[in-house]
């Protein structure tokens, strides 16, 4: 069986619900032959309509059903130490890290009407201050001499379209954008490429029948995207067949109409 990640280790952040993107990238990353740490805050999710995972995180984890590859730790990416405490537990569970992919995020509905300071600090934290504590602290920890480090962000269609109702995700969602490309030649001389992904519309179990219809006549192949459909194109950006691409912020959308 082809192994092509065997041997590396990766972090995932956001893995709290089986299905979410988080558990699909972790799942395809062990079957490609990597070990990997699982973050998890099942708190944030336990907030929002769609819940938390309804047989909680340690069943998550179990379900990746590969004991001895993978780890796990929870912890609240708002606190400034935690992203390099998860990018130490990682350390501590195998020795090494090469790849990270910080899938986590935090959602927010408020509208320019709604908008609070406070829940602009929160979000941006989460998504935008957290996302870059975590490539700092695995930069700082990397090996060099190990092949194959890879950073992939996670951002939204913001740059595409508004998202008024949505406005703290949306500017933290765009930041993670714009530090992409900077990230990346900052650690392009060590060997290890930065790049970010949007999933476009993605059925993870959160949206209205409605809107999931709406969303369907918008997507020229009558489907929604699945969280496999990200999880391919990390694995693809995390694999040795993906060291000459960094920088980039890849929409991975199947063709999405806004506005259809």
């Amino acid at each position: 069986m082809d192994a092509p990640l065997a041997g590396r280790v990766a972090l995932v952040t956001g893995v709290s619900r089986r299905k979410g993107i988080g558990f699909a990238i972790a799942r395809r990353l062990l079957a490609d032959g990597a070990s990997v740490f699982v973050h998890s805050f099942a708190p944030h999710d336990a907030e929002q309509p769609w819940g938390a995972d309804p047989a909680g995180v340690d069943a998550v984890v179990d379900a990746l059903d590969a004991p001895d590859r993978v780890g796990h730790c929870a912890a609240d990416l708002a606190d400034p130490a935690a992203p390099a405490a998860v990018v130490d537990a990682a350390l501590a569970r195998f020795g090494a890290l090469d790849v990270v992919v910080a899938n986590h995020a935090r959602s927010s509905q408020q509208s320019l009407e709604e908008l609070t300071a406070a829940e602009l600090d929160t979000t941006w934290a989460v998504n935008a201050r957290a996302s870059l504590l975590l490539v700092q602290a695995f930069a700082a920890r990397h090996d060099d001499h190990r092949p194959g480090g890879r950073v992939v962000l996670f951002t939204s269609g913001q740059h595409l379209a508004p998202m008024a109702d949505e406005l703290p995700y949306a500017v933290s969602k765009g930041a993670i954008h714009q530090m992409t490309r900077s990230l990346a030649a900052h650690v392009a001389p060590r060997g290890i490429t930065v790049n970010c992904v949007n999933p476009g519309p993605t059925d993870t179990g959160w949206a209205t029948d409605e809107l999931a219809d709406t969303v369907r006549g918008a997507m020229p192949f009558g489907r929604w995207g699945t969280p496999s459909d990200a999880a391919n194109l990390v694995a693809f950006l995390v694999s040795d067949q993906g060291e000459w691409i960094t920088g980039q912020v890849i929409d991975s959308e199947g063709g999405f109409r806004r506005g259809a």
